[in-house]
């Protein structure tokens, strides 16, 4: 099957998600064509089977802000015809979906029906999607979608609560490649972060406010009064340089390390012993599958599709949001001694293991059939 994906190519979990989905693809035979505006951070290296191609958006002065959708759906075009694409995988419904019809549009104009499946995977639909600007026109999008998917049950609810939605929506979760873990790496030793006596606790996001970040900070601080612990902290975002002032009034920055962002998350996981994820809320919670695959408990919040992931008391804790003492009492449950935080460590990678990759793309191949059979109906009618 040649298929081409669309995506944002940032640390983002859509971005993330959608290159590793098309590197698996590749990898059982697929012909996959990644369109976006620069090549996606996870997407290491190209070959017969993996292309890239970027979405360049000429400067114009009559523009106060470059149409990218515009230049996006003549790159779908013109890249769709060159390489006979067969279907159309778009990630997040804003431009996405929105670039992906209109070049749908212009395609059949010259006789061409290519499928779209968009999947759905969460502030475009929680946050900018419902926005009154732009709600007709994701409404538009994802019901003149083919097939839409969402990366968890809850965003599926949310989805069909906030707007008019006529299509079916199939849940298709957010995934990992067991196969990329359980490495050992000499080049990552503990001592490189912390003494043999301190816990290692990590939180990695994109330090925006719904990740909660003070909240982060406030739960480490907690817990480090208690027992002797070190803070990891990964990715970049507006919220950053307010938790490096408030871990300075807190008298805590000698034991929380700001990392920036990073291509290696495996490589910083893989000795830490608890993940904090307090967010307001989260479709899916990938960064608590990526850090429960390398053996490290979960606490976060109660919200969202969280609870599809980290299981109560069993791969970590859920609390209410911004209920910090719980979440700093339930980290010292797990952190407290050796049996209990490697019983907590073993369960969640466990846990994981339902989201493996292997168990997911039979789904997504599946789907793409029968978004094909829906090309073939479009052709006939034709």
């Amino acid at each position: 099957m040649k298929i081409a994906i669309v995506c944002y190519p940032t640390f983002g979990g859509s971005g993330v998600v959608a290159t590793e989905l098309g590197i698996a693809l590749a990898n059982r035979g697929h012909e996959i064509h990644f369109i976006t505006y620069r090549q996606p951070v996870r997407l290491e290296q190209l070959s017969n089977k993996i292309h890239f191609h970027e979405v360049n958006v000429p400067e114009y002065p009559l523009f106060h802000y470059q149409p990218y959708e515009l230049a996006l759906s003549s790159k779908l075009v013109d890249t769709i015809k060159l390489y006979g694409i067969e279907l159309l995988h778009v990630h997040y419904a804003i431009p996405h979906a929105y670039a992906g019809y209109m070049a749908k549009k212009m395609l059949e104009e010259e006789g061409i029906y290519v499928p779209m499946v968009t999947t759905l995977h969460g502030t475009d639909i929680t946050l900018v999607g419902k926005h009154p600007f732009y709600k007709p026109a994701v409404t538009f999008s994802i019901n003149k979608s083919d097939v839409v998917t969402s990366v968890s049950e809850n965003l599926k609810q949310s989805t069909l609560e906030l707007f008019d939605i006529k299509k079916e929506i199939e849940v298709v979760p957010n995934f990992i490649d067991k196969r990329k873990y359980g490495m050992q790496f000499t080049d990552c030793q503990r001592s490189l972060m912390a003494t043999d006596e301190e816990r290692i606790i990590t939180h990695i996001s994109n330090f925006r406010k719904v990740k909660r970040i003070m909240d982060v900070i406030h739960i480490f601080h907690k817990v480090q009064n208690k027992i002797p612990a070190k803070l990891v902290m990964v990715g970049e975002g507006p919220e950053k340089e307010e938790a490096e002032q408030l871990c300075i009034d807190l008298g805590i920055s000698n034991k929380v390390i700001f990392l920036g962002n990073s291509n290696e998350i495996d490589r910083i996981l893989c000795f830490s012993d608890l993940f904090l994820l307090p967010s307001e809320t989260e479709s899916f919670g990938l960064a608590a599958l990526e850090a429960m695959i390398n053996h490290v408990a979960v606490i976060s919040s109660n919200t969202g599709g969280i609870p599809e992931v980290n299981r109560h008391g069993v791969t970590g804790y859920l609390s209410d949001v911004g209920n910090v003492d719980e979440m700093a009492e339930n980290a010292l449950k797990i952190l407290s001694d050796d049996v209990t935080l490697e019983k907590f460590k073993t369960n969640a990678a466990n846990a994981a293991l339902d989201f493996d990759i292997l168990k997911v793309l039979p789904l997504y191949e599946a789907i793409y059939e029968k978004a094909l059979s829906s090309r073939h109906q479009s052709s006939e009618q034709n």
